[in-house]
């Protein structure tokens, strides 16, 4: 990972079996890493269930909460390309927070934004997340 997109913020992809080595243990049953990416610390994962986000804490880095957001409550991606002079892309992923929508009518939103270096291509991410945002859609929106 390059020292200089780490202080910017920008993420770096990480192999998959570095991944595992490290953030093995809490995967659930049946769960596969599909890709993630690192920024000094802190980590993003995508598996075949869920997006994890791995924020280590402390000095030591040894405390460490993980937050997911399931795909199945991935509603809407936005994608920000890097400009042509020290901007880099963002990806903005708006997901369902309340799983109960259905239920009580009302939807609880939330976004969350990544970083990319601008020599990154998202776009294989960007229309991942966009053809899961539309089949979730679909569903929630079935009768």
């Amino acid at each position: 990972m390059g020292i200089l997109n780490a202080f910017a913020g920008n993420l770096q992809q990480v192999s998959n079996d570095e991944l595992m080595r490290e953030y093995g243990p809490f995967l659930f049953n049946g769960e596969q890493i599909t890709n993630g990416y690192q920024l000094v610390r802190d980590a993003v994962i995508f598996t075949n269930i869920r997006i994890i986000f791995i924020d280590k804490q402390g000095a030591t880095g040894a405390k460490a909460r993980y937050k997911t957001i399931h795909l199945d409550a991935v509603v809407d991606v936005e994608v920000e390309t890097a400009g042509a002079i020290g901007d880099d892309s963002e990806l903005n992923i708006t997901y369902l927070k309340d799983v109960y929508q259905r239920k009580t009518g009302t939807e609880t939103l939330d976004e969350i934004t990544l970083e990319f270096p601008r020599k990154f291509d998202i776009a294989p991410i960007y229309r991942y997340l966009g053809e899961l945002a539309i089949a979730n859609r679909e569903r929630i929106n079935a009768k």
